[in-house]
């Protein structure tokens, strides 16, 4: 098989591996496929069409995430969409540290009660924010 067939196919496979994520990130990494295709298809060196490969994608990979930095609200790492629903508390796993287990969408999560209050087990508290897998939680709900 001819060398830039190989870029060909892998630029495609990655490609359509990004249809599946969305991230844009292996969408540049297939543009960089590309590019050693290229040069493979102009008569380039193996080395020659790696440097090409490598250096679209690098190129590419820092502008997507530029792109994400920008786009990104200042200051919000919150799931909007989780904002105010109810959770149950389950347990205490660290009560003065605030940290507990609770009962949301049929799982149990990770908790921060975000206000202070020291409710008791069984108590329906609501989601005011999100830190990673954390949630914030609180006695009442937050506005979105």
């Amino acid at each position: 098989m001819e060398p830039y067939l190989a870029w060909i196919i892998a630029g495609f496979l990655l490609v359509i591996v990004e249809l599946l994520t969305g991230t844009f990130y292996l969408l540049v990494i297939g543009a960089g496929a590309f590019a050693g295709a290229l040069v493979a298809w102009l008569g380039g060196a193996v080395l020659l069409q790696a440097v090409g490969a490598c250096a679209v994608a690098l190129v590419g990979t820092g502008l997507v995430r530029q792109w994400h930095k920008g786009h990104q609200k200042a200051g919000v790492k919150d799931n909007l969409l989780d904002l105010g629903q109810p959770v149950v508390l389950e347990t205490w796993t660290n009560a003065a540290g605030g940290m507990a287990r609770v009962k949301y969408r049929g799982a149990s999560w990770d908790a921060r009660i975000a206000d202070g209050s020291r409710p008791e087990a069984g108590a329906t508290l609501y989601v005011t924010g999100q830190d990673g897998n954390t949630l914030l939680v609180g006695e009442s709900p937050a506005s979105a």
